[in-house]
């Protein structure tokens, strides 16, 4: 099994190095859109464009939706009784809490479009 700090140092900046690309195309994003709309008159195309760009609230919402019940799943893993070297108990317990956030982000966004 490998240790924890073999994991801790993969992990870590791999986080740190989405999480930097992730800022900086939110970014880059702001910024291309800010100078569409300094370039003056509005188009269909500019519109169109803008509106392709700027299409992150549900994004947000679906990821900010799973790592909430990913992270529930995980609290409620510690509290459960199980041999952690056999049992598939924590797989399906995240599977499920997992499932159970996309199953919510379904339903918020089938609701926002009635």
């Amino acid at each position: 099994m490998m240790d924890d700090r073999v994991i801790v140092s993969v992990m870590v900046p791999g986080i740190i190095f989405i999480s930097t690309a992730v800022v900086l195309v939110a970014f880059f994003n702001y910024l291309l859109k800010k100078r569409v709309v300094e370039s003056g008159p509005i188009d269909s195309n500019a519109l169109d464009f803008l509106k392709s760009v700027s299409s992150t609230g549900d994004s947000v919402l679906k990821w900010g939706l799973l790592f909430f019940f990913g992270g529930l799943g995980l609290v409620v893993i510690e509290f459960l009784p199980f041999t952690s070297d056999e049992s598939p108990l924590p797989f399906g317990v995240e599977c499920i809490f997992v499932s159970a956030g996309f199953l919510v982000y379904y339903y918020l966004v089938r609701k926002g479009e009635k």
